[in-house]
């Protein structure tokens, strides 16, 4: 497990109002997500706001839920505790693996583990199986039980310290009946467990979460990433923003049947999230060439009604993106979002550590973007090399 930030150190707060943190649902891969986080707070850069989906909703309210001193041994906590070898040795981190198909060999059999027996502190198989049996309510429609999840929640997170609004907490998920995402905010809601546990119970594997008479599937079920909700936020504020996702958009065409699968599983969990931060680009670019013509209209136009509506639309803010993208490796397969062994979740965690470490040591990603621009998105995770 990386401990040291060696490139890159943070002195002072960059010039931006808000430091976000977004985090995309991805199952397993999270552990990239918390690689990430180390490497931010080991330069001092500790968000305002953390927003995810489903295992980011997890990784969302570990950090928020912790004292900044604090949250990566909260991370690391959890990580090892969901993927400690539930049959066979322990991992020994001495012994590397340098053959593909031995390695893909190594993370199938752990996957198939983990449909057999679950992941420690995290979900547990309904035994007798519900497929045989069928379930007489909707919160045992499941091949899984989380209790443990909610267990593991309560042990590791201070929900009072969320609910205080020290830090912005937001997670996303689907309402079962409207089909709607639903964000859940500690700025209008009082968070609990069952709203971290909505963002991810992910259906047939997980049940649905009941909250307020109302019952919530995975947010992914509707859109992956909680980008959105930072870019509608109001008031808008300058945002430095760092997005974390765990399924890459970019990939090759399938060249069989299990590639396939993987692909259409990456291009499902993307959320398409490159084309909304393009859209996002361009519509700040609008708003603030709208502001600034604004300015310049004489007062009897400006007080115009029509002048008004345009007012509201207009907004001056400042954004850089810098995008976090796990890329998988050649070994890796359709399993790989609940391959839960150890070996896998420390080269998750290292690969996100070293994405956030390069990206940080662009200092153009900490500086404000100029007035005409508006929206900077950065991608430096994309010139990892290869494995």
């Amino acid at each position: 497990m990386p401990n040291r930030l060696k490139f890159h150190n943070v002195e002072r707060r960059p010039s931006f109002e808000r430091v976000a943190l977004v985090l995309q649902g991805g199952g397993a891969l999270g552990s990239y997500q918390a690689g990430v986080y180390q490497a931010l707070a080991e330069a001092n850069l500790h968000p305002d706001w953390v927003a995810g989906i489903s295992i980011g909703s997890v990784n969302a309210a570990l950090i928020a839920g912790n004292p900044p001193e604090k949250r990566v041994e909260k991370l690391r906590e959890f990580w090892e505790a969901v993927s400690a070898p539930v049959l066979g040795p322990h991992y020994d981190p001495s012994i590397h693996i340098t053959d593909a198909s031995v390695h893909r060999l190594m993370d199938q059999t752990r996957a198939f583990l983990t449909l057999l027996c679950g992941a420690p502190q995290f979900f547990t198989p309904r035994v007798p199986t519900p497929f045989l049996f069928p379930p007489a309510t909707p919160h045992t429609l499941s091949y899984y039980d989380v209790a443990p999840l909610r267990a593991t929640l309560e042990r590791l997170v201070d929900f009072d310290r969320i609910n205080a609004g020290t830090m912005r907490f937001s997670v996303g998920a689907t309402n079962v009946r409207t089909g709607n995402l639903v964000c859940f905010d500690n700025t209008t809601d009082r968070i609990s467990p069952e709203h971290v546990m909505a963002s991810g119970s992910l259906p047939p594997g997980f049940p649905v979460t009941e909250i307020d008479g109302e019952y919530y599937w995975d947010g992914g079920c509707v859109s992956n990433t909680p980008l959105q909700w930072m870019f509608e936020a109001s008031p808008s504020q300058d945002t430095l923003a760092f997005q974390v996702d765990l399924w890459d958009v970019v990939g090759e065409v399938p060249r069989d049947f299990l590639h396939a699968a993987v692909r259409e599983k990456e291009i499902r969990f993307s959320s398409r999230t490159l084309a909304m931060t393009d859209q996002y680009k361009n519509a700040q670019k609008v708003r603030k060439a709208l502001a600034e013509l604004l300015k310049q209209l004489p007062a009897e136009l400006r007080n115009r009604p029509e002048a008004n509506l345009l007012a509201q639309q207009a907004d001056e803010k400042v954004c850089n993106i810098v995008h976090l993208i796990y890329r998988s490796k050649p070994y890796e397969g359709v399993s790989k979002d609940f391959e839960f062994s150890r070996r896998t979740m420390v080269e998750h965690w290292q690969a996100g550590f070293e994405d956030a470490v390069r990206s940080l040591s662009h200092p153009e990603v900490l500086q404000r973007p100029d007035s005409l621009e508006g929206v900077r998105t950065f991608d430096y995770s994309k010139t990892a090399p290869a494995a």
